[in-house]
């Protein structure tokens, strides 16, 4: 009979049981017994993390990614989110926000930052959660527990805030709250587990936007230095960052109160 790891308690126990034993065969004189006390760790099932940055998931490493949630392998993700190209120079990626400076959207980038969350979703049985650990470390651990939990290919997008934001980072753990407050960056779990039960698969974890998008930007360079070098650009930016920000708010919470036979079903 096969033990069960799935859950963290389930680990916890076959970790026990493998002490056992590797305790016993310690006792056992043979070549048989040392032989399975050198493997004996592998009867603990293994967790697979990759990690990597908003560059690569998003944009020059998002082909892997993708074949990687098609697959359908027992595999997590995490997505260490920045919005920009932090390790090669601050460059401006498809998970840089709309309104915001980069190296190649010196004048504020145009377009809107791709939905990684929802293309993910699409697949149906992927698990998808986006957390701020500032704003939520709760919220964040129950992701990671669950997706963790999950038999199949899951995704968190974790926002991170960075030095290339411009402003001092002390900050950085209020800069992830406002960003969650203000809905640009609204907290959620997909987990099509759910589905079995009958229950929607998704959940909406941060609350309506409390603030303007504005109060949360403006507190970073990024955004910033546009209102000083074109402040007619900078706001015309801003409000249609502040309509985007509207409508992905929108989508998420029709999202949320759908019934569960509204999503895709498993396979």
């Amino acid at each position: 009979m096969e033990a069960k790891q799935i859950q963290e308690s389930d680990l916890a126990l076959q970790r026990l049981r493998v002490q056992q034993l590797k305790e016993k065969l310690k006792t056992i004189n043979s070549s048989s017994a040392r032989h399975l006390l050198s493997f004996s760790d592998q009867l603990v099932r293994r967790s697979v993390w990759l990690v990597g940055g908003d560059g690569w998931a998003y944009d020059i490493g998002y082909g892997g990614l993708d074949h990687t949630l098609a697959s359908g392998r027992n595999i997590n993700i995490l997505v260490l989110d920045t919005e920009v190209y932090s390790n090669t120079g601050g460059q401006s990626s498809k998970a840089t926000p709309t309104a915001a400076t980069a190296k190649f959207a010196a004048g504020g980038k145009s377009g809107g930052k791709k939905d990684l969350a929802l293309q993910a979703m699409s697949y149906g049985n992927v698990y998808v959660a986006r957390v701020a650990f500032g704003a939520n470390p709760q919220q964040t651990l129950l992701a990671m527990r669950e997706a963790e939990a999950y038999d199949g290919p899951s995704i968190i997008l974790a926002y991170s805030h960075c030095i290339a934001h411009g402003y001092d980072l002390k900050y950085g753990l209020d800069q992830q709250s406002k960003a969650v407050k203000s809905g640009h960056w609204p907290l959620m779990r997909y987990n099509p587990a759910l589905r079995k039960k009958n229950e929607n698969p998704f959940v909406l974890d941060s609350p309506r936007p409390t603030i303007p998008l504005k109060e949360y930007a403006y507190n970073e360079l990024r955004y910033k230095v546009l209102t000083i070098t074109k402040p007619e650009e900078a706001e015309v930016l801003m409000k249609h960052a502040q309509d985007l920000v509207n409508l992905k708010w929108k989508t998420y919470e029709e999202m949320a109160i759908k019934k569960a036979i509204d999503f895709v079903p498993v396979a």
